[in-house]
């Protein structure tokens, strides 16, 4: 990730916090350089409450969680964005706990694109926020489903790039969405084959930039505020690591790593694996569009050539 800002001073972890009418935001105890703050659960609805990536597998949050509720509320659905270990090993116990079934779009390697599943099949492994590979829904989601409850409606939009079962929530009473970890105000999205896609994350932001928003409540970090404006600034940053990637390979081939090391010379050495994770990713993408080649099977050791077309 990209950090762009620090943000305001962070919330308490377990105190729920009024962000709207029916919107309450629960902050996990779990921060780091990867979930910022820690991971924000939401609470909405009056009554009837749906629960939006319970979070972490932490006894505390899990009472945070429930010591929320008001004598007359209950929870009625659990809704977990992807199957990251910040997001969603939390839901199971909740459900347990409450009765609430859990909804996603699928397994946490559901929604892969071929190109990734392939990667994954010849033994690639995501880095950085780790996987609940044992994730699993009660309730699969198909694009565009909705979800009702006791006084909020909510669509679920299938959004991969920061994972492939990645999906956000409209909140369309509000012009809000919930955009897990598609979008952030404080730092750009990781984007880490095979669990990470930069086809697919530029094409969901592409999706999410057509509709008009009022905010975004994301993952991590405080609310967005100027959702098109922070849409522009990712696309813009992708499509300036896209230019930089493609004026070194102009230079000379390389593999993601030593493209790394050029493009990010002053990055301290052990950031560098998450930085040439980030080139691999784009240059898949990009051997995706017919603009680099590999010599030899697509891989993240192989050395990329560029083709020569625009």
């Amino acid at each position: 990730m990209t950090q762009q800002q620090t943000g305001p001073e962070a919330p308490r972890a377990g105190v729920p916090v009024t962000l709207a009418p029916g919107l309450r935001r629960i902050l996990a105890p779990n921060p780091s350089p990867m979930t910022f703050w820690g991971t924000n659960t939401y609470l909405l609805g009056q009554r009837g409450l749906a629960v939006i990536d319970p979070g972490p597998d932490q006894p505390a949050h899990l009472e945070a969680i429930l010591d929320a509720l008001r004598p007359e509320q209950h929870i009625t659905h659990i809704l977990v964005t992807h199957a990251h270990l910040d997001h969603a090993p939390l839901a199971r116990r909740l459900s347990d706990a409450t009765g609430a079934p859990v909804l996603a779009f699928g397994d946490a390697r559901s929604g892969r694109s071929a190109v990734m599943r392939r990667l994954a099949a010849e033994g690639l492994a995501g880095g950085g926020e780790g996987v609940d590979a044992g994730f699993a829904p009660d309730i699969a989601l198909a694009d565009a489903a909705e979800v009702e409850g006791d006084g909020w409606r909510l669509a679920a939009l299938h959004t991969p790039g920061h994972f492939g079962n990645h999906m956000c929530f409209a909140w369309r009473e509000a012009e809000a969405l919930f955009t897990g970890d598609l979008v952030m105000g404080w730092a750009s999205s990781l984007v880490s084959p095979p669990d990470g896609d930069l086809t697919d994350f530029m094409a969901s932001c592409a999706r999410l930039a057509s509709v008009r928003w009022q905010s975004f409540h994301p993952g991590h970090g405080a609310p967005v505020e100027d959702p098109a404006a922070r849409l522009d600034w990712l696309i813009a940053h992708r499509r300036s690591r896209e230019a930089q990637i493609r004026a070194a390979l102009a230079e000379a081939p390389g593999s993601p790593d030593a493209l790394a090391r050029r493009i990010y010379a002053d990055t301290p050495p052990a950031l560098l694996p998450a930085a040439a994770r980030n080139v691999f990713a784009h240059l898949v993408d990009l051997a995706g569009r017919g603009l680099v080649r590999p010599a030899g099977p697509l891989s993240a050791e192989a050395e990329f050539h560029p083709t020569g077309a625009a």
